[in-house]
């Protein structure tokens, strides 16, 4: 005769024998439960704690930290400027151009009607433009800022431009975008000529003219010139000697 496992145990019937093999079961899952959430407090309780920080540490980490930031905000501003356009001239990668300066004999004309129908200074847009492009019509940053003023393809388009190498088109447009610029930043020229190099976005965020060093030359570079175009302060009149 045949014993079940049940039966030698004292169990006399199958299901008898499975109901107590279940309790016992469940037994053992309770009791490796309750050594579990023992063992976690253990555990925490046996974690080093870090050690305090001095004073000086903690300013030394701000300042670490305040400098990346800053270094961040400088990298972004720069991200934005490349994007925004490719310089030409002044230190920046200067493109090939098929093209020589424009005939000064028709240049000036263009300049002039051009200042004058948007109220810009003629030496200011002059002084622009020899940054911008030396005067070539055909000149195109790597970008693709193109003509004489270097105005970049969207520009253009929002300003009607049909045909950017043009020059009167292009010399129009960027006399427009120059006044657009001066009426937004209420006649502060440094910030201006910093919108027309690295965008308006740029200027905004940085709310002066960006430390980027390609804009500040650039800037430098215009504001330079416009003084040197300055008439010189005309000599006093000599004084009057009464008769004797």
């Amino acid at each position: 005769m045949i014993v079940s496992g049940c039966q030698r145990n004292g169990f006399h019937t199958p299901r008898l024998c499975q109901t107590k093999v279940a309790c016992l079961f469940g037994r053992l899952l309770r009791v490796m439960k309750w050594f579990c959430w023992m063992a976690v407090p253990v555990a925490l309780a046996q974690t080093p704690e870090q050690p305090a920080r001095s004073p000086i540490q903690q300013a030394l980490e701000k300042q670490r930290a305040a400098a990346a930031i800053q270094r961040e905000a400088v990298r972004k501003q720069a991200d934005i400027a490349a994007q925004w356009r490719s310089p030409v001239i002044s230190g920046r990668e200067t493109p090939e151009a098929d093209c020589g300066p424009m005939a000064e004999v028709e240049l000036t004309p263009m300049i002039d009607a051009a200042a004058q129908t948007h109220s810009v200074q003629p030496k200011l847009l002059r002084a622009v433009m020899e940054q911008e492009s030396a005067y070539r019509t055909c000149a195109v940053s790597a970008k693709g800022a193109q003509g004489l003023m270097q105005l970049m393809p969207d520009t253009s388009g929002k300003l009607g431009v049909e045909d950017p190498f043009d020059p009167k088109q292009n010399i129009e447009a960027g006399a427009k975008y120059l006044k657009e610029l001066l009426d937004k930043y209420k006649g502060d020229l440094p910030r201006a000529l910093g919108a027309y190099n690295a965008g308006p976005s740029t200027v905004d965020q940085a709310g002066q003219v960006p430390d980027i060093p390609e804009t500040r030359d650039y800037v430098a570079a215009i504001l330079k010139k416009l003084a040197a175009s300055a008439p010189a302060d005309p000599k006093p009149p000599p004084p009057v000697v009464p008769p004797k």
